[in-house]
């Protein structure tokens, strides 16, 4: 039986959500379940189908993702029902507190659960996904990691 696999897609235009990207990548492996981490320019809308999880990061722009990653979420309802119990997460980066971290990541988290998916939060650290304000900090690096793990956890118990 092949390991689960979880795919990370992120767009970054500055270099902060790649690094929480990998950082969340981190957290997977330790809990060793396959992971790609991918720029989204890179990713097919095709490519989501093959994996048990998907975890989407963007920057916050006017309150809400890159145009990027809401193409591959628009492009996504080509699957509508065919991802149902993937497990999905997100995360963000902003310029600033206030600048719509959350909104981010609850734009791209209402996307996953109308595709069905199985979303984790987390009821300590940042609720619906790994924020950072600008370069991830000390406190943004252990919240990526961790949800990294706790993603991975959630896919072996479902997929596993």
């Amino acid at each position: 039986m092949s390991l689960p696999k979880i795919l990370i897609v992120y767009y970054s235009r500055s270099g902060n959500t790649k690094k929480m990207a990998y950082l969340i990548q981190k957290g997977v492996m330790e809990e060793d379940v396959e992971v790609d981490t991918k720029d989204v320019k890179e990713v097919k809308v095709d490519d989501l189908k093959a994996y048990d999880g998907i975890i989407m990061g963007s920057p916050t722009y006017y309150g809400g993702p890159a145009a990027e990653i809401k193409e591959l979420l628009d492009k996504s309802i080509k699957h509508h029902g065919k991802l149902q119990d993937k497990v999905g997460g997100a995360f963000s980066s902003s310029a600033n507190v206030g600048g719509g971290n959350e909104t981010t990541v609850m734009s791209i988290l209402q996307s996953l659960l109308i595709h069905g998916m199985v979303v984790c939060g987390d009821s300590s650290g940042d609720h619906y996904g790994p924020v950072s304000i600008e370069k991830p900090d000390g406190r943004a690096e252990r919240n990526c990691v961790r949800y990294g793990k706790r993603v991975a956890k959630l896919v072996k118990k479902l997929h596993g």
